[in-house]
């Protein structure tokens, strides 16, 4: 069959040599034979960002704005992307911390369910840092309304695809584009929800539910087929998170927060600065063996 290989696929995985680095192990057997080596920690080396080019969506706000943020402190120029014409308060004082840390952060507003706009989009910030685009996280995102599915309204239901798969994927494709023509072994973070794994109980989430296990399949794909290139695809799915979205429905029913907090082992929700850490890790090059991973943190309340 023309293209199959001896191996029986069409496109065998390039084998590449595994790399090897002075940290850990390797530090230490360098400073015990060189008295002259000058020990220091490396670990912070490998979360750090610097000089780097990043890009979130849904960046205004919520766990957008706090994973710029993270990006910032990482060293890294980053671009927060959401619908607004302008951005908000938080989003301008975060600019203004950015500063402070010899970093930067810059607003960009665009629709990230138009897929030529937003890959327009992309392409500037590239051309405004000659070509390089290393970290994308794509957390654009909505919830919807909860309703029945026997009465589910199918214009809000397409718009939660629309918003949450659609353009979660033109966020990301866009990136990998840029990536992939630089030669850039950039990472793809892609906010999904451990809905994609689990329902969430008596809560009507259907097309929210639906669009996150899209958002983890995605993540899985793209990486298979980026992998080659050097390009790291995961997903982080949060569990019951109080962020602006959430407390829409916390703050008309604040019996709901013990509810969601009874259904982990922790007996709490969690906080926006709780998957700062993760964010991290992801972006940088201490996860560079991680591609096709879904990163849940929920609480535990998948174990259950």
């Amino acid at each position: 069959m023309v293209g199959i290989t001896a191996l029986g696929v069409r496109n065998p995985v390039k084998l590449a040599g595994v790399p090897s680095k002075e940290i850990g192990l390797n530090d230490v057997l360098k400073a015990e034979s060189d008295p002259t080596y000058v020990v220091k920690p490396k670990i912070y080396d490998e979360f750090a960002l610097p000089n780097q080019v990043a890009v979130v969506t849904g960046g205004d706000g919520g766990l957008g704005l706090e994973f710029a943020i993270v990006l910032c402190e990482l060293g890294a120029k980053v671009y927060g992307i959401d619908l607004p014409e302008e951005p908000g308060a938080d989003f301008i004082a975060a600019t203004r911390y950015a500063k402070k840390l010899g970093t930067s952060l810059h607003y960009r507003s665009s629709d990230v369910t138009n897929q030529k706009g937003i890959s327009d989009l992309i392409s500037q910030i590239a051309a405004e840092n000659d070509d390089q685009i290393h970290v994308c996280v794509a957390a654009a995102g909505i919830l919807g309304i909860e309703e029945s599915c026997t009465t589910y309204p199918s214009e809000m239901f397409k718009k939660v695809l629309d918003v949450n798969c659609n353009g979660v994927f033109f966020s990301a494709q866009a990136c990998a584009k840029q990536m992939k023509a630089a030669g850039i072994f950039g990472s793809i973070i892609l906010i999904a929800s451990m809905s994609a794994t689990v329902v969430n109980r008596e809560m009507n989430w259907i097309p929210y539910n639906t669009s996150k296990s899209a958002v983890v399949q995605m993540a899985r794909s793209m990486a298979a087929e980026l992998g080659p290139d050097g390009i790291r695809v995961n997903s982080l799915s949060p569990g019951h998170i109080r962020t602006k979205m959430t407390a829409a429905v916390l703050d008309v029913d604040p019996e709901m927060e013990s509810f969601w907090a009874s259904l982990n082992p922790m007996g709490r929700i969690g906080a926006v600065h709780e998957l700062r850490g993760v964010i991290a890790w992801l972006a940088s090059g201490a996860s560079s063996f991680c591609t096709g991973s879904d990163i849940l943190v929920s609480g535990g309340h998948t174990i259950w």
